[in-house]
């Protein structure tokens, strides 16, 4: 026992030693403490001692033994920044909230720093001028303080600078040279700036401008223009305007008579006005005035009326266009009085709720998008039930046997992570799926739409339910029927849907065997290396599961890849890159530096889990097929990143049995 007791204490004296010399060896161990002996007088920050290492101290956190993070928000904390201008790897300092005052002292050391928050505080003096060589920052906010002084051009050098958040501080001066064209979020009210708002803000609404009373331009009310005001003498008649205050701005002559300068002798006296023949307007020239008056209005009047035509044409055109589209569906495929042809059928899935056709052609129809197969609508039947119906009008379809085959196989895929298929129909000149509707969008645009001012970024826990939901999805599909060896063929983030409880639906499976023909096949941002050339490879499951890693890659990174069917510019993804490629470029120098979406940078403690993620879609994103692990691993390494993110119902893919689905005979007939 005794001997049992001193290896006990030998132990928790060889943990304390250990303990101490990791607190010990921490270069930033000392800045820190500088900075609590001269800021926390109220003691906020008791767990900050010596004897304890800092990266386990309330608000901080650490990479590799480096102070990465600092979030000491409303803590009473006062004094100076100084002790923390050694700390040159952080990346996130945050201050709101405090009490501390005077001019905040240089930065530069902190060139890894990307979110730098200091509002509501009593900081003074002017912009300090070191941010403006912090290249990496992201997010400035220096709002409700007593900054004072102009903001500085040199700002412009913030290249990547997202948010600016000036307000309710004492900055004066024009601010018509910023010119930071990827801000998001920009407020300067509550200062004393003036002069015109330069165009690349005009973007942002007013209330990112006013308190600021000599602040003009859009979305501010217009700048005046100058005119003479001869009623000032010594003042030369100019006005001021915010255009130019408190300048004397070159005289622009009023057009009204009161301001024409009259000819003066040398004894000052007023000249007499010249008389001539024209001080009295003779009738040809009031003729000729109402002449050409009518013929400005006459020709006015015509180009509004061509102009408005023009409109109401475009606009009658684009109507029908629309109309044309929203119900193309809706018109039977054959005509009834042409002989020779038989009208197709709808044919319905198990569990289905059946209706007939004439009910899905009567159904308000409104088109949700286009993909690689053809256009989707959703329908609102009669009923008040809701479906989506994709109309195959792009895919290269054989017989009615060969279609009416694989319909068998995926109406019969029935799983909480897929789109279940609900009826087909099958005709000559018409092929439609129906399908269940998706009410919460698709992760494309959960990703990337609206990436602007306002806009409420997809949250880390969200982005790695739906990773896991479309992975059990995928997973489900490659082994639901292993005879078939069944692959999905188009996964992208447009195919992954969100039913109305968020949960992830896997869309589109099984589509590409309609795909065309094509001697080279089309590259885009999902596609795997090995389809990219001529040699006739078809689509696999390892080529599901490259094209799952660059999904994943676009959870973590917030980028596109560089190719999306039914996105692109204009919906939030104008920065495309390979991704693969990108990242693997960025990994080899840092990890976390500019791999991951600035969105995820305001979560704390979940670098591990995104850093788990990305290991897992490297993987998934290998050059060699064979490198690359199947759905059913993905699956399970997905879900060990978080334990609360497991699946209730974690199917053993690798014990369903050869072909639950289907028939020997269905087999038979589908085997490629």
């Amino acid at each position: 026992m005794d001997a049992h007791k001193t290896l006990h204490f030998t132990l928790l004296i060889l943990a304390v030693h250990f303990s101490l010399l990791k607190a010990s060896t921490n270069p930033d161990l000392n800045a820190l403490l500088d900075f609590k002996a001269s800021s926390d007088e109220a003691n906020k920050l008791a767990t900050w001692n010596s004897t304890t290492d800092p990266c386990s101290w309330t608000g901080v956190s650490c990479l590799q033994n480096r102070v990465s993070h600092l979030v000491l928000e409303n803590l009473q904390l006062s004094g100076s920044l100084q002790p923390l201008t050694s700390l040159t790897q952080l990346r996130v300092l945050s201050l709101k909230y405090n009490r501390f005052t005077g001019p905040v002292p240089s930065l530069s050391n902190l060139t890894a720093l990307k979110l730098l928050f200091l509002s509501h505080n009593n900081f003074n003096g002017e912009f300090p001028d070191s941010v403006s060589s912090l290249f990496r920052l992201y997010r400035l906010d220096l709002s409700f303080n007593n900054f004072s002084g102009q903001i500085p051009l040199t700002v412009n050098h913030l290249t990547h600078l997202l948010t600016l958040k000036l307000e309710a501080n004492r900055f004066s001066g024009p601010i018509t040279g910023l010119d930071l064209r990827n801000l998001q979020d920009f407020n300067v009210s509550g200062n004393h700036l003036s002069g015109q708002i330069p165009k690349s803000l005009s973007g942002f609404p007013d209330s990112a401008f006013t308190q600021n009373a000599a602040l003009c331009g859009s979305p501010m009310q217009a700048c005046k223009t100058m005119v003479t005001d001869p009623k000032k003498p010594g003042s030369d008649g100019a006005i001021a305007s915010p255009l130019n205050p408190g300048n004397n701005p070159t005289n622009v002559v009023s057009s009204t008579p009161s301001s024409i300068p009259t000819n003066t002798d040398p004894n000052n006296k007023p000249a007499s006005p010249q008389k001539t023949s024209s001080s009295k307007i003779s009738s040809v020239a009031v003729i000729a005035i109402v002449v050409g008056d009518f013929l400005v209005l006459a020709i006015i009047s015509l180009l509004l009326y061509c102009y408005f035509w023009r409109n109401y044409v475009k606009n009658k055109t684009r109507s029908k266009l629309l109309e044309s589209e929203k119900i193309v569906y809706s018109s039977s495929p054959y005509p009834a009085q042409q002989a020779g042809y038989e009208r197709g059928s709808m044919v319905f899935f198990e569990g289905t709720k059946r209706f007939e056709l004439e009910d899905l052609l009567r159904a308000s129809a409104e088109m949700l998008g286009k993909g690689g197969f053809g256009t989707a609508y959703k329908a609102v039947l009669d009923d008040g039930s809701v479906v989506a119906v994709k109309r195959l009008k792009d895919a290269s379809i054989g017989g009615k046997r060969e279609f009416e085959q694989h319909m068998e196989v995926l109406g019969r895929l029935r799983h909480p992570n897929l789109v279940g298929l609900k009826a087909y129909y099958f005709a000559r000149e018409e092929k439609l799926l129906v399908s269940e509707y998706m009410p919460n969008g698709s992760l494309f645009w959960l990703l990337h739409g609206n990436r602007g001012p306002g806009r409420t970024p997809l949250d880390w826990t969200t982005r790695l339910k739906i990773a896991a939901g479309a992975a059990r999805g995928l997973a489900f599909i490659h082994f639901t029927c292993k005879s078939l060896k069944l692959n999905h063929g188009n996964i992208k983030s447009t195919n992954v849907l969100l039913d109305k409880t968020g949960n992830a639906r896997v869309s589109d499976f099984g589509l590409s065997i309609f795909a065309p023909p094509s001697t080279v096949p089309r590259s885009n941002g999902y596609r795997a290396p090995e389809l990219s050339s001529s040699d006739g490879r078809k689509q696999s499951q390892k080529s599901d599961v490259y094209s799952f890693g660059v999904l994943l890659l676009e959870l973590l990174t917030g980028k596109c890849p560089s190719v999306i069917d039914g996105g692109g510019a204009g919906m939030g993804c104008g920065g495309a890159v390979d991704l693969p490629r990108w990242v693997q470029s960025v990994v080899r120098e840092e990890w976390t530096a500019e791999v991951f979406d600035l969105e995820l940078m305001r979560y704390k403690d979940i670098e591990e889990e995104m850093v788990g993620l990305l290991q897992v879609a490297m993987a998934c994103t290998s050059a060699s097929p064979d490198q690359r692990p199947n759905m059913s691993h993905v699956v399970k390494l997905i879900e060990e990143l978080r334990g609360v993110e497991v699946s209730p119902c974690h199917e053993n893919f690798d014990s369903v049995s050869d072909s639950p689905c289907l028939s020997e005979d269905t087999l038979g007939g589908l085997s490629q």
